[in-house]
């Protein structure tokens, strides 16, 4: 019996139809992030886990793919390695995994190469990542990322430009509608879990604070319980599901209720000055900023100011994520290195744009004009007519056996190919091509020399 074949959960093949719309949003991302100056840079799909774990917290470390290791995988595994547990156990058969993110191997190439780039480094990276979720309506376990990092300056017009090629590609190329870009401070919430009693803890608070919008509040506050915070600490904590609407108000609630806080103060201080970069870059442009102060992110590394993209009234999650990271290259050696990032989330920004009807009907199809194929003489008469073409810049292709016209119709209308040319016995003796417009049904015959003008005009 044939087995039939399958998926994984929570991956999916990209047809060509798909694979035009991605690289309609793919060609948007790279335009932006290298107007700002920012290089290309690929890194392995595996890492060795040395390199991934312990970076991503609790949580990531348990949705990390890991690669049995090659050939006899148990050859030196004994009886008793098994009650180690599964995490102990797991290490030792393998030693690599798939990427979680492009962050952290990006880290890893700053350090094994610090001495062949120039600082500050500014990259992007359109790759693959892979995560153990549960899959879900906009959550799959294999994704392309989209990213793009600075690394070696502290300067917070770095923050500034990354909600600029934000709104840049979200909404003036790509037109998204209702997206808010969400922004808080590692250091606010470090102060937050200061004022409530609860020093030292921020990663615990973070951890539960970042899945407030999944669960709600009366879940997150029973995960702090469980995390060890007492019920002093989760009153204490109350104001701060309550603040006011307006980015100004928000700030001058933090200013008072972190007053006596010097990192909550710092984080503030960031925000603050984070906004005035943004005024002294466009002055007349109203950005989708909003302040934030529950917003977490739960990926440990994170130090400085934070960012999460959503889309209102849709069912896709964030969109685009990211923030500082003052030491994430001191895991590996090199102390002092700050860099700061985010990240468009590819397959996300596509189910929103369909979604919202935001695709181009151009986008299904590559080829601009198809020749049809009669018999041997047509071929004779067209081919170099295709050259021609080609050679000029044009998508073009021909029919490539004589067929019936209706399917080579048929062919170019299921391709969404928008010109069909024909050069039947009347066109060939006239020097002429017959071109239907496949949108409007109209045709028209043209003359062989006037050919690449009629079409300068048209595409």
């Amino acid at each position: 019996m044939k087995q039939k074949p399958t998926l994984p959960r929570g991956t999916r093949d990209y047809t060509p139809a798909m694979m035009l719309r991605r690289n309609y949003i793919i060609s948007h991302i790279k335009e932006v992030f290298e107007k700002f100056g920012f290089l290309p840079l690929e890194t392995p799909a595996m890492e060795n886990l040395s390199v991934l774990m312990g970076k991503y917290g609790e949580e990531g470390d348990q949705l990390l793919y890991k690669i049995l290791n090659q050939g006899d995988f148990l050859k030196n595994v004994q009886p008793e390695d098994l009650k180690k547990g599964s995490k102990l156990f797991a290490l030792q058969i393998a030693e690599k995994g798939l990427r979680y993110d492009l962050t952290v191997p990006f880290a890893r190439f700053v350090v094994m190469n610090q001495h062949d780039l120039a600082f500050p480094f500014k990259r992007y990276q359109i790759q693959p990542v892979w995560r153990g979720d549960a899959p879900q309506k906009g959550r799959y376990r294999e994704f392309y990322q989209c990213d793009a990092d600075v690394v070696g300056t502290n300067s917070l017009i770095c923050e500034a430009e990354i909600i600029l090629m934000m709104n840049e590609v979200l909404g003036k190329r790509l037109g998204i509608q209702g997206f808010e870009i969400k922004i808080n401070h590692r250091k606010i919430l470090a102060g937050i879990a200061e004022k409530i009693g609860a020093e030292g803890k921020e990663n615990e608070l973070c951890v539960a604070i970042d899945k407030l919008d999944k669960i709600g509040k009366e879940k997150v506050e029973q995960e702090l319980l469980q995390r060890g915070f007492s019920e002093n600490n989760i009153q204490a904590l109350q104001p701060i599901f309550d603040v006011p609407a307006n980015n100004e108000a928000k700030i001058q609630f933090l200013e008072d209720f972190l007053q006596n806080s010097a990192v909550g103060s710092e984080g503030i201080a960031d925000l603050k000055q984070i906004f005035e970069y943004l005024q002294l870059f466009d002055s007349q442009t109203s950005f989708p900023v909003v302040v934030d102060i529950t917003l977490a992110r739960g990926l440990s590394y994170y130090t400085g100011a934070i960012f999460e993209v959503k889309v209102k009234n849709s069912a896709v999650g964030s969109i685009s994520g990211g923030g500082r990271y003052d030491n994430l290259t001191g895991t590996f050696g090199l102390q002092g290195m700050a860099g700061v990032g985010f990240s468009f989330g590819l397959d996300r920004i596509y189910d929103v744009l369909e979604e919202q009807n935001l695709f181009p009907a151009q986008t299904q199809s590559t080829t601009q004009m198809l020749f049809t194929n009669f018999d041997k003489e047509s071929e004779k008469f067209v081919l170099p007519l295709l050259k021609k073409l080609r050679d000029a810049g044009y998508k073009a292709e021909i029919y490539p056996q004589s067929t019936k016209l209706d399917k080579q119709f048929k062919y170019a209308d299921k391709k969404q190919i928008p010109f069909v040319l024909v050069a039947g016995s009347e066109e060939m003796k006239n020097n002429e091509i017959s071109v239907k417009n496949m949108q409007t049904g109209e045709q028209k015959r043209i003359k062989i020399e006037n050919l690449q003008t009629f079409f300068q005009e048209q595409l």
